[in-house]
């Protein structure tokens, strides 16, 4: 594959590319890059994390970079998720693996490394006070958004390790790219700042788009970034804590038609609409078009070959948000039903999923 083509890839997963030039010296000098993304164990599978993360996965190893997925066990524990419990943490953790693989991840290609099993070194924790040494306290507690803590929020001193820890994985881990969400860039800016000072090696940060909730945008409060655009995005974002504005690979087809028909989608109206989002970030990634059916006195029906073809169509009212809801509904089932079917035939899976969805969880 040429380098333009790689480029382009990476650059289809990046929301935000810091920077887009340094990422293409890097693919210019480096043929199989390695990047990490790091996933806190905590509840179910809801769309961007058993949907939307492994689609991105997919094109960051079609460009032939090394993708490491870094289960944050301990993470996890220090933000008191699964009630604090380590080990039903754990027990999500391997549920995410099952995920992975339901949903169509290579497992082959990717490197499933453990939060604990560092942790167990005396060199990563070297890593980590490294960090902390080169970090005012000012400027890690506003890194603790990375965490879904807001800084108006009363913390543990626990929780100050978080963005010290994930700061010191990327060295750790010795990556190329940082592949985590645009709610992750305060960790990685503050890591490019490290390695500057250190000499280590400085990581390219691919942030990727944060899916929104079916209630649709939200006003920025000023809590996650400065960037009142980025800060509105991260404040939207589809939350497991809040089910019914989230969609699960667990859903069945009736229970996630139902959420569709309840979602933020006005007439004519693109921003901030959760379907027209998803068809762009998920449905149009996973397939050629979207058909939607109609009875013929409102059309017949319709099948939309691209995401600005759809949105083109919406957007004048030549396509009502009962057909869109409908069809984006349809699709949606579609690209879930062998994720939820997996959980169903497989037994350990299911186990695995009948474990975690009795576990307590807390945000």
């Amino acid at each position: 594959m040429d380098l333009e083509t790689r480029f382009q890839l990476i650059k289809g997963v990046g929301e935000e590319i810091i920077t887009e030039k340094e990422l293409r010296t890097l693919l210019e000098t480096n043929d199989h890059p390695a990047a990490y993304d790091g996933f806190e164990p905590s509840g179910l599978a809801h769309l961007p994390f058993g949907v939307l993360r492994p689609i991105l996965v997919e094109d960051m190893l079609k460009a032939g970079v090394r993708m490491k997925l870094w289960i944050a066990d301990w993470f996890a524990w220090v933000n008191n998720k699964m009630g604090g419990d380590l080990e039903k943490i754990q027990e999500v953790g391997k549920y995410f693996i099952e995920v992975w693989k339901a949903a169509g991840v290579d497992m082959s290609k990717v490197e499933v490394l453990w939060t604990s099993e560092a942790a167990a070194q005396e060199e990563y924790w070297k890593r980590v006070i490294t960090v902390a040494q080169n970090t005012t306290m000012g400027r890690a507690q506003r890194a603790l958004t990375i965490a879904g803590r807001t800084t108006k929020e009363s913390l543990q001193a626990a929780q100050l390790f978080y963005p010290m820890m994930q700061v010191a994985d990327i060295f750790w881990l010795d990556v190329d790219i940082c592949q985590l969400g645009l709610d992750q860039r305060r960790a990685n800016i503050l890591a490019r700042e490290i390695a500057d000072r250190m000499k280590w090696k400085k990581p390219v940060a691919v942030h990727h788009h944060m899916l929104i909730g079916l209630q649709g945008k939200k006003e920025p409060e000023g809590s996650f970034d400065e960037d009142g655009a980025i800060d509105a995005e991260i404040s939207s974002k589809m939350s497991k804590s809040i089910p019914e504005t989230s969609i699960f690979v667990h859903d069945s087809a009736e229970t996630i038609m139902r959420k569709v028909n309840s979602a933020y989608c006005p007439p004519k109206v693109l921003e901030g609409n959760a379907l027209i989002e998803y068809s762009r970030y998920i449905i149009f990634r996973k397939q050629k078009s979207l058909r939607v059916e109609r009875p013929e006195k409102y059309g017949g029906n319709v099948e939309y070959s691209s995401a600005d073809e759809l949105e083109g169509a919406y957007r004048s009212g030549g396509l009502h948000p009962a057909d869109l809801k409908k069809g984006v509904g349809q699709a949606l089932d579609g690209i879930i039903a062998p994720i939820r079917d997996h959980f169903v035939k497989d037994a350990s899976a299911r186990k695995l999923y009948e474990s975690v969805k009795s576990a307590e969880t807390t945000r």
